[in-house]
């Protein structure tokens, strides 16, 4: 098993208080690094979820970031065609048909 997996795996048991006792200065060790600490705040996150515990707050910058893609995302536009419009040509085209922005891709 590779070293990082095996800090991950101690830093989790000891956010689960399951950590030997063996193991635990190498687990506080990695919390001094920034992914340690990064991987202790994402295993209480996920359990504050699991037990409907999370505060909802959002961490820095996300509104940010969560702006700045939407506003790189591609602009999608659907035309109807005479055969969506119906006989009345002048009639109102049909809601926008599903696009590939409609697609929620992580």
């Amino acid at each position: 098993m590779d070293t990082q997996k095996r800090l991950h795996e101690n830093i989790s048991a000891l956010a689960d208080g399951e950590l030997a006792d063996s193991e635990r200065e190498l687990a506080l060790a990695a919390l001094d690094t920034a992914e340690g600490l990064a991987a202790w705040r994402a295993y209480h996150l996920a359990g504050d979820v699991l037990r409907d515990q999370a505060s909802g707050a959002l961490s820095d910058g996300f509104s940010a970031s969560l702006s700045a893609r939407l506003a790189a995302e591609p602009v999608y536009t659907a035309t109807a065609t005479s055969a969506e419009r119906g006989p009345d040509p002048s009639a109102p085209a049909p809601d926008q048909a599903e696009s590939p922005a409609d697609v929620i891709l992580p």
